[in-house]
């Protein structure tokens, strides 16, 4: 009973921080650019400010959340991004604006982390799958409201109405502590062979090997998919398919629709399968999202039908987020030493965020210029990512890799109340 009340605060929590950043962080560029008339290029470094303060906090925020306990750590960072986003809805100069949107990055980025590890710490292994379908479920929602309802908020484009907005946002992550702080989170039990380790840093997450190669697959789905939705598919879209901006917004909405409303019916067909070989298929369906993109662009084809097959592409990459997020996050957390979870969420973050950071950089200028080679460089990426899975898949156990079968194996056996444990 205690499991299932703090996993609904938890989720609750994934919700409203989707929703408050929703609110605001898609029209940062415009705020800073225009609003605040600071200019392209001090918006530009707002925006890579999120990335920078990312990747200085989350190394050392895994050891606090092993150490003090998720709950501590989610506070302290729903208070900095509070302090964040009010500061930047007030700020007018560019070195306030740049303090204030690294506080609001920090925050966001240890939010991510301690929230996995609670959902972790208030799951067990047959029911982690299921609540990190949820949170994802959630976040999209969360985004998508948060990002309809700010847009009606700022029609005028004035100071005062993103100061409006912010000051919204501070009110959501004050309340989320409120709500946060009446959670109690009994410790779940885990796989039981993630080998003991009760002290280790970073360095240590990576290096253990199984780790480290789903850290490599990691890198390569982040860079591969969401380190280009904003950035080089939005470029190619406009420059190679003829893409305008409002259909470019209807591609977006199509990659949420499918989240949301693909998300649960695909959880049996996830559960019932091996981890490595879902990831593999995801590698595949990217496949196919990029070969619509590259028609998109590069066929012969009507404007109408490169608008479809553009706005397949968004949703293609859709459905397989959806089948990602029951089974990547899950897997970390079966990987880590109990005493070390809130190490290997920061650490898969930290991968993350440096997928992220290069994937702009990287696809932007070729999304823009160099079209056909940008479509063959990433399918080649999303073939790369059914490799890397089925050789993960490999160097898993039978329980880090298809909890659902051990489950079934034990109930078959007339134990359901035994701990489903792995054999190396």
């Amino acid at each position: 009973m205690a499991m299932g009340a703090a996993m609904r605060r938890i989720h609750v929590g994934n919700a409203l921080s989707a929703f408050g950043l929703g609110f605001t962080v898609p029209f940062l560029y415009v705020y800073v650019a225009q609003v605040r008339d600071l200019g392209a290029v001090t918006a530009g470094l707002v925006l890579a400010a999120f990335a920078v303060a990312a990747l200085i906090v989350l190394p050392f925020s895994g050891r606090a959340i092993d150490r003090r306990g998720p709950l501590p750590v989610l506070v302290a960072a729903l208070l900095t991004a509070a302090v964040g986003a009010m500061s930047l809805g007030l700020a007018s100069s560019a070195p306030l604006v740049l303090l204030s949107a690294g506080a609001l990055g920090a925050g966001q980025a240890v939010m991510q982390p301690a929230l996995a590890t609670m959902i972790v710490e208030c799951s067990t292994p047959d029911t982690r799958t299921r609540a990190f379908a949820t949170q994802f479920f959630l976040q999209n929602l969360g985004l998508g409201v948060g990002g309809l309802i700010g847009g009606q908020l700022v029609k005028h484009e004035r100071p005062s109405d993103f100061t409006l907005l912010f000051a919204i946002e501070t009110v959501i992550f004050l309340v989320l502590v409120g709500v946060m702080l009446t959670a109690r989170l009994p410790r779940s039990p885990r796989i039981a062979d993630a080998a003991p380790q009760a002290r280790g840093s970073m360095k240590d997450v990576f290096r253990n090997p199984v780790m480290l190669q789903l850290c490599v697959l990691g890198f390569v789905l982040f860079f591969a998919c969401y380190g280009q939705f904003e950035s080089g598919l939005s470029a190619y879209g406009v420059e190679a398919a003829g893409i305008s901006p409002s259909t470019l917004g209807i591609a977006l909405a199509a990659n949420t629709g499918a989240i949301v409303i693909a998300q649960f019916a695909v959880l049996r067909f996830v559960e019932r399968r091996k981890r490595s070989q879902v990831i593999a298929a995801v590698g595949l369906i990217w496949a196919v999202a990029w070969i619509a993109a590259g028609y998109a662009g590069v066929g012969h084809g009507s404007q109408a039908m490169a608008t479809a097959a553009f706005i397949s592409t968004y949703a293609l990459f859709g459905i397989g987020e959806t089948m990602l997020a029951p089974t990547v996050a899950p897997l970390v957390a079966d990987l880590a030493p109990e005493s070390m979870v809130g190490r290997y969420n920061s650490a898969f973050a930290l991968v993350k965020q440096l997928a992220l950071a290069v994937g702009p950089a990287v696809g932007g200028p070729m999304g823009a210029t160099l079209h056909a080679p940008y479509i063959v460089t990433f399918l080649l990426f999303s073939l790369g990512i059914t490799v890397l899975a089925l050789r993960l898949g490999k160097h898993l156990t039978p329980a880090q890799n298809h909890p659902y079968a051990q489950k079934s194996r034990v109930v078959a056996q007339g134990a359901p109340e035994e701990a489903v444990t792995a054999h190396s």
